[in-house]
């Protein structure tokens, strides 16, 4: 796969699965993203989240919508509503696929978390919910400030006008309590399945200026009220989150919106932390473009995957000015002694002829 290029499914119409995840289940692999459209306009979703279906991570089959937009202007999925970061992930215990995606309106001022549930990897979906998460629960972090009535009263909201100095006051007010009684804002967001197969929703919280990361329950189809904070006032977005020698890694963007900006590194020994953040993993440069560590490549983090033991993400390269035109990034992830880890620029990812042989599973 050339990074940035044109990628063809079966019949040679460009994949368009962004913002996404892959799964690997009984030797094929699936590709689960958001379907855009041209233009600007392109951002909302028209058709729902694409699936794709492959057996050696270059050729890919489409399957059509996983989960379709719905035509009732009262649901949350609605045609021209956004369904952005779709995960997916299986449950052995219960046998069923499910998929958590990140659920708001066209001005993307409702943050709630969606949550579908499918018998086969490629659907369809059938929508669970739709909701703000944690409602009326605290973190396991909670502080006194907190929950300090006249913090939380002074704290700024979502939809009022933004000063200049916002993301600083946000980050130093009560947004967790401020939102106790309504649930949890949820924007960007991430899966992860650990070794002894308990599941965590990572996502963007507290006006996108905290990530949250929440246990799941043992069907993975809701939190279990069990959650923690990371990286308090720091304004991150777009998580990946993978395991390494038992060692947990994330890497998350800027909140820019769809403009590329550097990434943020960081570990941890267990998933709720502490997370200790590191410098820009990525090095090197894309000839192409000119675009290097300072921009991510001119992308924006989707997903993690290994292949045979071998660590890849997967980026997008957003184009805002027609969104149907949004290109792929993949590349292989370096691991250090000190628990760190590094993204090379590479113009060609090939991680079956790397990884897996011919077919992968087989």
């Amino acid at each position: 796969m050339k990074n940035g290029g044109i990628w063809p499914d079966s019949k040679g119409v460009h994949i368009n699965a962004h913002g996404g995840s892959l799964l690997e289940h009984e030797g094929v692999w699936y590709w689960y993203g958001e379907n855009k459209g041209p233009g600007w306009e392109g951002r909302l979703a028209q058709v729902g989240v694409q699936a794709y279906r492959s057996r050696d991570l270059r050729n890919w089959e489409n399957c059509g919508a996983a989960l379709a937009v719905s035509d009732d202007p009262a649901s949350p999925i609605c045609r021209g509503q956004r369904i952005e970061r779709p995960k997916v992930i299986f449950c052995r215990k219960t046998g069923k696929f499910v998929m958590y995606f990140h659920s708001a309106n066209d001005d993307h001022s409702r943050a709630d978390m969606g949550v579908a549930v499918s018998d086969t990897p490629e659907g369809p979906f059938q929508l669970l919910y739709v909701e703000r998460p944690d409602r009326d629960v605290w973190p396991l972090d909670v502080s006194h400030q907190d929950k300090d009535p006249g913090i939380i009263s002074r704290t700024p909201l979502w939809q009022d006008k933004h000063d200049a100095e916002w993301r600083f006051h946000l980050g130093k007010y009560g947004a967790v309590g401020q939102n106790f009684h309504t649930g949890q804002d949820a924007r960007d967001q991430t899966l992860f399945v650990d070794d002894d197969e308990k599941a965590y929703h990572i996502y963007a919280s507290e006006g996108n200026s905290t990530m949250h990361i929440a246990l799941l329950t043992d069907d993975y189809l809701h939190h279990s009220g069990v959650y923690t904070r990371a990286f308090k006032g720091r304004w991150q977005e777009a998580p990946i989150v993978f395991k390494h020698n038992g060692v947990y890694c994330m890497m998350n963007s800027g909140c820019y919106g769809w403009l590329p900006c550097p990434a943020h590194g960081a570990r941890a020994e267990k998933m709720f932390g502490p997370w200790f953040e590191f410098e820009n993993p990525c090095r090197g440069r894309d000839p192409e473009t000119g675009s290097g560590p300072g921009t991510t490549f001119n992308c924006q983090g989707a997903c993690a995957f290994a292949v045979n033991g071998k660590q890849y993400v997967m980026l997008d390269r957003w184009n805002m000015k027609d969104f149907i035109d949004s290109r792929y990034v993949w590349l292989p992830v370096e691991f250090h002694a000190d628990g760190t880890f590094s993204i090379e620029w590479t113009s060609e990812c090939r991680p079956v002829e790397e990884g897996a042989g011919e077919e992968i599973g087989h």
